[in-house]
């Protein structure tokens, strides 16, 4: 040992913690030897506790302050170690400091669906996310159960139990509750503090506690949230055959809009089915504009029945023009106004074609 050494050790130690790590839970006190001095100042600050350990045992823990370490101020380590009469010597022990703030925003969130009985819908698989705020509410505890020799400490270490512990209680408190699906949002205020109270014995026991249980959201699968969605049209159009048109009119929006598919003459093809589903409309709705008489690819959604007169569709300088019953057509042909090139067509029929090609049509000019 030199003599610089030997001057230092007999200096009084300023023991103190300064925190230079947000997530730091725990930081021992490193001396060398673990030799602390007779009459050593202790300073303890806001947010912290000091824990002496003495060979693995808690000797005394010290609120925030400042303190001066003699034997009036250690009376369990005296008693341990014996020493009645004073310190004469350096005495050897741990100083843990451990921050009793609280540690905010973390995270939590179930990792697979949580089954639950909803009133009208039946079973349904929920997902929960949210924060908590977790503190250290025992320190001596917290040293015992999780710090041990360790140095230091910090919440990234005991988070994921944390959150493990979070969503298996708050998964059971869901299912105990059967609140009806559609009311859960009005109470997760609730949920988060009922879950709290759950977890105060598991996490007492480890000197910890939950401060705040913030539930954020609760969300139902696609495909079931897709459903709600459906129903909620429903109810605000109020009438299923209203719904079921606007349905066929978001489908001609769609083939129109897609030239691969047909385009516009397969948005001409649905919409005749979705008037002969509506009982029939006026002509002018039945009139798209056809830019080219491109044949449609798809068969109409839904065809009603074939009526026992088909109606005839003539393609005219690129626009549809009809419906025409039988006598009429025979008297386009007539008058010329059509010829068996002439594109037509009617429900049932996968394409547009010209007069010549359809049996039908082409007897009109035999």
């Amino acid at each position: 040992m030199t003599l610089h050494d030997f001057v230092r050790g007999e200096l009084i130690d300023v023991v103190e913690w300064l925190e230079d790590s947000a997530d730091a839970m725990v930081w021992r006190f490193a001396r060398p030897d673990n030799e602390i001095k007779n009459g050593a100042q202790l300073i303890v600050r806001p947010g912290q506790v000091a824990v002496f350990v003495d060979e693995g045992t808690v000797a005394d823990v010290f609120e925030p302050g400042r303190h001066e370490l003699v034997t009036q101020n250690l009376p369990v380590l005296s008693k341990l170690r014996g020493w009645k009469y004073g310190f004469k010597s350096p005495f050897k022990a741990d100083v843990v400091f451990v921050s009793t703030r609280q540690f905010t925003s973390h995270k939590w969130g179930t990792k697979t669906p949580v089954m639950m009985s909803d009133p009208q819908l039946g079973p349904v698989r929920l997902r929960a996310y949210g924060t908590y705020i977790a503190r250290v509410s025992n320190a001596e505890a917290f040293v015992t159960e999780l710090v041990g020799a360790n140095a230091t400490f910090g919440i990234d270490q005991i988070a994921d139990q944390i959150r493990d512990l979070v969503v298996s209680r708050f998964s059971e408190l869901l299912g105990e509750r059967s609140i009806p699906l559609l009311q859960l949002s009005s109470h997760y205020s609730e949920l988060g503090q009922l879950a709290a109270t759950r977890l105060q014995p598991e996490l007492g026991h480890l000197g910890l506690e939950l401060t705040q249980l913030v539930v954020e959201s609760i969300a139902l699968p696609d495909e079931v949230a897709a459903t709600l969605d459906q129903r909620t049209r429903i109810g605000i159009i109020g009438d299923v055959s209203a719904y079921a048109a606007l349905q066929a009119a978001d489908a001609v929006r769609d083939a129109a809009r897609n030239p691969g598919a047909g385009g516009a003459g397969a948005a001409i093809g649905v919409g005749m089915a979705m008037a002969a589903q509506l009982g029939g409309t006026t002509s002018a709705a039945m009139h798209p504009t056809v830019a080219t008489p491109a044949a449609p690819t798809i068969a109409p959604m839904s065809p009603p029945p074939i009526p026992q007169s088909p109606a005839w569709f003539v393609a005219v300088d690129g626009t549809p023009q009809g419906p025409f019953e039988a006598a009429a057509l025979r008297a386009r042909a007539a008058a010329g106004a059509m010829n068996r090139d002439s594109l037509v067509w009617r429900q049932g029929m996968a394409q547009w074609a010209p007069a010549s090609q359809v049996p039908e049509v082409a007897a009109l000019f035999a």
